[in-house]
């Protein structure tokens, strides 16, 4: 579903990230960790094509992104806190623009699933600028399923809901991920939450890859009960 090799990015005299590589496949849940100032978010924009690299390649389903830009990113779709939906729209307004944006059938019919989905009844007709933080990322998340994307890349993806409602979202994730073989890229704090979804983690530091493997092969070579005080050790070099 996703390939990069080698992504290099330089802001100024700063290489944000450095040669990192990394795959994801078929109906995989693959976290990107690391602390804050790692370059975990400048390589999601890299893969996502919001950001060109300075140096190495993506591939998505196959085709090279800087060729295939339009092809490629019909199938994907993403999801971030930071990214601000429409705020003078309704919910509904919302999702059925950014589903007409992506050319989806029966647009309507597809938004109304959605809203059913990630219990956004109540919510259909209110203005997305007075919704709450945790509202509005059930929102960013129905969105991110508008076009029902063979790849989801979500940054930090429940970090505004409650438990109630993260756990919700989570186990909604992981049904199509293992149902639908959709292919996933996260980014999270949340250690439990990344040792539950999973299967694969990339610790990245200062720019680079740093460590590999499942939660529990991580925990097992930095000899740690979990992957929280994995994140510790990587954190503190």
């Amino acid at each position: 579903m996703l390939e990069a090799r080698g992504l290099v990015k330089r802001f100024g005299s700063v290489t944000a990230v450095d040669d990192v590589s990394l795959e994801v496949g078929e109906g995989q849940v693959v976290g990107l960790l690391g602390p804050n100032g790692a370059g975990k978010t400048t390589t999601l924009h890299m893969l996502l094509g919001l950001v060109t690299p300075d140096g190495g390649s993506v591939r998505l389903f196959g085709a090279d992104l800087a060729s295939n830009r339009l092809q490629a990113l019909s199938r994907v779709n993403f999801a971030a806190g930071y990214v601000h939906l429409p705020g003078a729209l309704t919910v509904q307004e919302c999702l059925i623009v950014f589903a007409s944006m992506y050319a989806v059938r029966h647009a309507r019919r597809r938004v109304d699933e959605l809203i059913e989905l990630l219990d956004l009844g109540d919510l259909r007709k209110r203005r997305v600028r007075h919704l709450s933080s945790g509202q509005q990322t059930r929102v960013q998340i129905a969105k991110a399923l508008v076009n029902e994307p063979a790849l989801l890349v979500l940054d930090e993806p429940t970090a505004s809901l409650d438990p109630d409602a993260g756990d919700r979202v989570r186990q909604l994730l992981l049904g199509l991920a293992h149902e639908t073989g959709r292919a996933m890229l996260i980014t999270s704090h949340n250690m439990r939450e990344v040792e539950r979804m999973c299967d694969l983690v990339h610790f990245m530091a200062g720019g680079h890859i740093v460590a590999t493997g499942s939660a529990a092969e991580l925990a097992s070579i930095y000899g740690v009960e979990d992957l929280e005080a994995v994140f510790l050790r990587v954190a503190r070099g």
